[in-house]
This record gives C-alpha cells, sequence and structure tokens, in this order.
C-alpha cells in the first residue's frame, strides 16, 4: 500500500517540486511538461494483460526498455533547449519512480 502511495507522490507531487527548482518563473509550465512524461505509459496498452501488479514495467515495455532510458540519458546531454531537457528529466524521473516498484515489489 506505501509503495502505491510513494509510486504516485512521485509521479504528481515530486514533480511540482522538481518544476519549481528547474523553473520557478514557468513553473506551470514547467509542471505541465513533466506531467506530459506519464504519456510514456501508453506503451502498457500494447501488454496482455494492459495492467499486471506482479510486472515490472522496467525492461518489459517498449518505452521502458534499457534502450530507451538510454537515450532518454543521452538526449538530456545533448539537447540544448532546456524545455526538451526537463522533458528527459520528467522520463528519468519517470523510470526511478518505476524502477523503485520494482525494487520494492522483488520482481
Amino acid at each position: 500500500m506505501w509503495q502505491t502511495l510513494v509510486h504516485y507522490t512521485n509521479h504528481f507531487i515530486v514533480i511540482l517540486f522538481i518544476a519549481w527548482v528547474y523553473s520557478p518563473r514557468h513553473f506551470w509550465k514547467a509542471y505541465l511538461i513533466l506531467l506530459s512524461t506519464m504519456l510514456v505509459d501508453l506503451d502498457h496498452l500494447w501488454a496482455v494483460p494492459i495492467f499486471d501488479p506482479d510486472r515490472c514495467s522496467i525492461g518489459f515495455h517498449a518505452f521502458h526498455s534499457e534502450i530507451a532510458i538510454l537515450i532518454y540519458v543521452v538526449s538530456l546531454f545533448i539537447l540544448k533547449n532546456k524545455w526538451l531537457k526537463l522533458f528527459c528529466i520528467g522520463l528519468i524521473f519517470h523510470m526511478i519512480t518505476d524502477g523503485l516498484d520494482c525494487l520494492w515489489s522483488g520482481i
């Protein structure tokens, strides 16, 4: 139960703090960009079943694969646009959050 609370707190509340630190003047824009990284979970729709509480997203879903994560990390250092960099930060934070679920559930 507490893992679910931490998971959704990371996905919706902690990113408020990240947005504030990253760009206090454009806080809402930063928050919406970070929130948009939740779209990476669309890859769950291709899985059968769509939701499996005993499945680790990392390494299973296409946008949660090791290659995808590597692309997110490399893009963070290659891209020059600060908003695209923030998007990469959001994707990486999303993967960390999902990875914590895998660790805590022992999957």
